[in-house]
């Protein structure tokens, strides 16, 4: 029993239009966030440490570099890859700086196109121009936002710096462009249950995208986030709420939707809870068998939670 067997994945879609195996690789280009260097805010969104997904670059590592560092962690060798700006806010700077960094990594071998990690409150006319005409070149091109929420009062409440208009406003340019958009939504985070993670995807499917990205909420060090668990005023999903409802709305998900991903880890010691993150296995393969026996993607049979 595989993923794939019962959701529309990246990786399989990759596969099926580029007749082999495509891959990912993380790329941290040093780039910072308008939430945290007081452009509209300082400290950032309240469950953010970037290490818990960038992992540790040296700083002096160029993008190439990182991509070769990257690809020989692979076992397989002979693959395609897409670079992906994941740390921090991947549009937010000086043009000409985002041409530089975004053609370093296109020019590099084996890599047909990029995925650039951002905020809806970043990304410019110029930046989607760019992003269209490498698309246009006939470079794969997501344009992933983290969304975490639709709800507004959960957004001011995680510090989030921006609302829901602000995501609606640039998915509505990316279609003007016909930029692919993967949305990334958090599930748990505080004052949050299934009617809220509901309403959040209806919301991003009414308004248009092409992939999501499901996350637990993960308390990491360094965070906001982690000083209320500690003291016990959060409360964190368990494993078998976090499978029910991720398997819930991928159920409720179009299959015409591609999913980047359906859970995701962090290592200790960043990760301070919930345990089962640090493990990528038991979480996919409940998730499987949660989905085989309630209905897979675009089915809609999963009951509610």
């Amino acid at each position: 029993m595989q993923l794939t067997d019962f959701v529309h994945t990246i990786g399989s879609d990759l596969r099926s239009r580029y007749q082999q195996r495509v891959r990912k690789l993380t790329i941290d280009a040093q780039f910072t966030c308008p939430n945290r260097d007081g452009t509209i805010g300082r400290g950032g969104c309240t469950f953010c440490n970037v290490n818990s997904f960038a992992g540790d670059i040296p700083d002096e590592l160029s993008i190439e570099e990182q991509l070769c560092q990257r690809k020989a962690e692979m076992k397989h060798q002979n693959i395609l890859y897409l670079a992906y700006f994941q740390a921090y806010t991947s549009t937010y700077g000086e043009y000409q700086k985002l041409y530089q960094l975004y053609q370093q990594a296109l020019d590099a071998p084996q890599v047909v196109g990029i995925c650039v990690g951002t905020r809806p409150d970043c990304v410019s006319d110029k930046v989607l121009q760019l992003l269209s005409d490498y698309q246009s070149q006939g470079k794969e091109v997501w344009l992933e936002l983290g969304l975490q929420s639709a709800n507004d009062r959960t957004l001011k409440r995680i510090n989030r710096g921006h609302d829901y208009s602000a995501y609606q406003r640039v998915v509505e340019k990316a279609h003007r462009y016909q930029i692919k958009v993967c949305t990334h939504l958090i599930l748990g985070l505080p004052g949050e249950d299934s009617d809220d993670y509901n309403q959040t995807l209806q919301r991003v499917l009414d308004d248009g995208v092409s992939g999501l990205k499901l996350h637990p909420l993960m308390v990491v060090q360094g965070s906001v986030m982690a000083k209320a668990w500690q003291s016990g005023r959060l409360s964190i999903l368990s494993l078998d709420e976090y499978v029910k409802n991720a398997a819930m709305l991928i159920a409720k998900t179009p299959w015409d939707v591609v999913f980047h991903r359906v859970c995701a880890t962090a290592r200790a010691p960043t990760l301070l809870a919930p345990h089962w993150c640090e493990r990528q296995w038991p979480p996919l393969t409940a998730i499987c068998q949660y989905l085989s026996e309630n209905g897979k993607q675009g089915s809609g049979g999963v009951s509610k939670v």
